[in-house]
């Protein structure tokens, strides 16, 4: 809002004021008060004989960009206490996750989509450990991840396959080498709470053929965030769930 110029004092007592020519306090008042409107009003003065004229001002209004959407809301996106509460599923009792131990960026939730994917692709950062589902309307559901160890590793663009809940895991003959005591699994550990591919699991394929690599669940939440898996990318019970039930054949999944 525009001052008043510093030589115009508010009358004292009644008196009228000493300029030019003889005002009355009114005149004085009301002169000012006038001035006062058009400054509040983002307003000028000028024109022919010093008589106000209005002029919008567009500088600020033209530099805001315009205002994205808010994200999308969904059921299942909550507060951290209801999505990693415990839960039955298929008979399997899940236990809680305490998310508190849990870094904020890893737990699931709507961000805006960076990505540049279409909706419905599956997008891994290795560097980032973060799963996106992208979603349409420029958002993407993103969920934190565990992802392998160095030389464990694959990246590429592909497809899931298929999906299987509560899914036997077999450890390649290459794992039973590096670990024996995994042989008593070669023909298949049956799902359950203690299984390396937790409850669900979604299978990778390239061009046709089975990279070997999964997304997959986990019963150890410690390890999202962190590099020490055989190269599948694993995520918390509850989180692999979620993502499972969005996820219909064929997503496409870009591993970066």
């Amino acid at each position: 809002m525009r001052e008043l110029p510093q030589g115009l004092t508010p009358p004292r007592n009644g008196d009228a004021i000493e300029t030019d020519h003889h005002l009355s306090r009114r005149a004085i008042l009301s002169g000012a008060g006038a001035l006062a409107l058009l400054s509040a009003a983002g307003c000028s003065t000028s024109g022919d004989g010093g008589m106000p004229a209005l002029q919008l001002d567009n500088t600020v209004t033209g530099s805001v960009p315009p205002m994205r959407p808010a994200i999308s809301v969904d059921k299942n996106i909550t507060s951290a206490d209801v999505m990693y509460a415990a839960l039955t599923d298929n008979g399997f009792n899940v236990p809680e996750v305490p998310y508190l131990k849990v870094k904020p960026e890893f737990r699931r939730q709507i961000v805006v989509d960076t990505t540049g994917e279409a909706p419905g692709t599956i997008v891994v950062h290795l560097k980032e450990r973060m799963l996106y589902l992208v979603q349409p309307g420029g958002d993407a559901i993103r969920y934190g991840v565990g992802i392998g160890k160095d030389g464990f590793r694959w990246s590429g663009r592909a497809n899931i396959q298929y999906g299987r809940e509560w899914p036997t895991w077999t450890p390649p003959p290459e794992m039973i080498q590096r670990k024996p005591e995994l042989v008593k699994w070669q023909g298949g550990q049956p799902g359950g709470l203690t299984n390396p591919l937790g409850a669900r699991a979604l299978y990778i394929y390239q061009d046709g053929k089975d990279t070997g690599y999964r997304i997959h669940g986990s019963p150890e939440w410690w390890s999202i965030g962190q590099a020490m898996s055989s190269g599948c990318v694993r995520l918390i019970n509850q989180d692999i769930i979620d993502l499972y039930s969005r996820v219909s054949k064929k997503n496409p999944v870009v591993v970066m």
